[in-house]
């Protein structure tokens, strides 16, 4: 039924005249700086989305259209259809800048025919892309140019906002329904308007958790979803129009929680899609979000908990994955807020001022299946995995099989912090819990730690792995007993591994939080039939370049 009314919705708002300006009624500006390097590969016909790195290029300069008729993931098509790239282009500041994006928008308005740039999540970012950058885009352009450009963006607009609420569960719908309410403003709408505003409540309701933390449970769209709501807190003030309550409601719990999931180098821990941001725009948007909050120990409704002694900071992810939907948007995108969920349950990491220690290995969101999943895999953070096997099972849209329960502990006396964490990813295939035991000694010094497999029937216990892996910048060293590892930091400190119930092992890893870079990690192997392994990461003095 639900279906049969937007088709409806979409018909009605197609058929409804509407009067197109010559330009925006209002001016805006994006709040958010780009990337100038990103901005150069641009002019060099390079397209860079989280990693991935593919042709896009204005026909003019080789015949050649890329906008996704040459491949590329869903991820990377959308951000291309989206339009944020205009902020690198802007950066650059540069007459050639200003001219690709003008080459690009006018390729893309002559292109079509990618179902993908249609769905309202994609014509909700590019709504927003090009009214936050008129002025750089269009203001100088001749009016055919101008003219098309606030066109197609009507037309976008009054789909977007026919078909609200959006169907996603993920940040998109809050990326449609922002969109929206710009074009609103903009084209001065104020049934467009009425009804964004009516929604956002609702919206904001379901995007964020009473804690704070966004549904997608990933540190990177806890940001922009942060972003997000600021941008909408913006535009209702610019257009004199009061905020619901909850809108500043969520500000002040959203902030916070980001904080939470922040090392002390500035930057975000790595779970669920997140790859290294820029301190300066964490930053920043915080400072926008004009919260002064303080990050809390823990979120318990969206699953993160933060210890912390001295200069030794412990951020872990003990809450089961967000929900997902099987049924894709056009052009393939997922639905559900599992979209970049890993299979990380359990995992931790671990810094010691500004250096990473013990880290996950990062994400490649926008790359093809197979590399995108080898950083989604439990083997690439640093938790227990048994039988090589995944907690939760990857799919293209999501996650399949999946961790289902998750339940946490936390105690804290004197200054010591303990931490029990039990999920059920193994329970049905091989009738195993994993509970992960954690304790933080008030010195920072001593970080202890046991994982269990509880079995819930009478079974063989496989072997497992416990991986820790080491940010590139830590230096590590097996001791002569083959018993524990050295670790140097950058600034010298040395701490110490050691295991009891498990062969240790030093092998190669990945670092994907940025550039790809080589990295350690330190392994831990129990035989079939083991049930625990204890291990400790302590601090020492280091005497030399390998002993402490």
């Amino acid at each position: 039924m639900e279906g049969i009314l937007r088709g409806a919705r979409r018909i009605l708002a197609n058929l409804k005249p509407i009067k197109v300006p010559d330009g925006p009624a209002r001016a805006f500006r994006d709040l958010w700086p780009g990337d100038a390097a990103r901005g150069a590969r641009l002019l060099r016909g390079e397209f860079e989305v989280m990693g991935t790195v593919r042709p896009l290029r204005p026909a003019e300069q080789d015949g050649l259209l890329d906008w996704g008729q040459q491949g590329g993931s869903p991820a990377w098509r959308a951000a291309a259809h989206g339009f944020a790239w205009l902020r690198d282009l802007r950066a650059l500041g540069t007459d050639a800048a200003r001219l690709r994006g003008r080459a690009l928008a006018s390729d893309w308005l002559s292109l079509g025919g990618d179902p993908l740039a249609e769905a309202p999540e994609v014509a909700g970012a590019r709504i927003s892309a090009w009214l936050g950058h008129w002025d750089f885009l269009a203001a100088t352009a001749d009016d055919a140019f101008r003219k098309a450009l606030m066109q197609r963006m009507a037309q976008d607009a009054r789909q977007v906002t026919a078909e609200l609420p959006a169907e996603a569960q993920h940040r998109g719908a809050l990326v449609a329904l922002k969109g929206a309410m710009a074009a609103a403003v903009a084209l001065e709408e104020e049934t467009w308007l009425g009804r964004c505003v009516r929604f956002l409540p609702a919206e904001l309701e379901r995007q964020f958790n009473p804690d704070g933390g966004h549904v997608e449970r990933s540190p990177t769209q806890q940001l922009a979803a942060l972003q997000d709501v600021i941008e909408i807190r913006n535009l209702l003030h610019g257009a004199g129009v009061e905020a619901p309550p909850i809108l500043n409601a969520v500000l002040d719990r959203a902030a916070p929680a980001l904080r939470l999931l922040r090392h002390a180098d500035g930057g975000l821990a790595l779970f669920n899609g997140t790859r290294e941001e820029q301190a300066a725009m964490l930053d920043l948007a915080l400072t926008q979000a004009q919260s002064r909050g303080r990050a809390p120990s823990a979120l318990p409704d969206t699953g993160f908990h933060r210890l912390a002694a001295s200069r030794t900071l412990v951020i872990c992810d003990v809450g089961a994955p967000p929900p997902g939907k099987r049924e894709a948007a056009p052009g393939g995108l997922p639905r559900g807020a599992d979209r970049f969920a890993h299979a990380g349950t359990l995992s931790f990491e671990m810094s010691v001022g500004r250096d990473r220690l013990i880290v996950n290995c990062g994400a490649a969101p926008a790359a093809e299946g197979e590399w995108r999943d080898a950083m989604r895999a439990t083997a690439a953070h640093s938790t227990l995995v048994l039988a090589d096997t995944n907690s939760s099972e990857l799919k293209p849209e999501g996650l399949g099989r999946r961790v289902d329960k998750v339940e946490a502990d936390r105690q804290e006396a004197n200054g010591a912090q303990w931490l029990e964490a039990m999920h059920d990813g193994w329970l049905r295939q091989y009738g195993l819990r994993h509970r992960r035991r954690l304790y933080l000694s008030e010195s920072g010094d001593d970080l202890r730690g046991e994982d269990v497999l509880e079995p819930d029937r009478e079974v063989e216990v496989p072997g497992f792995a416990i991986r820790f892996h080491l940010h590139p910048a830590v230096v590590a060293s097996l001791q002569q007993d083959e018993a524990g590892v050295l670790l140097r930091l950058p600034s010298g400190v040395g701490w110490r591994l050691r295991a009891k119930g498990a062969r240790v092992a030093i092998e190669e890893s990945i670092h994907l939080a940025a550039e790809p870079r080589r990295s350690q990690q330190v392994a831990l192997y129990a035989e079939a039939g083991a049930a625990s392994v204890q291990w400790a990461i302590s601090r020492v003095t280091m005497q030399g370049p390998g002993e402490g």
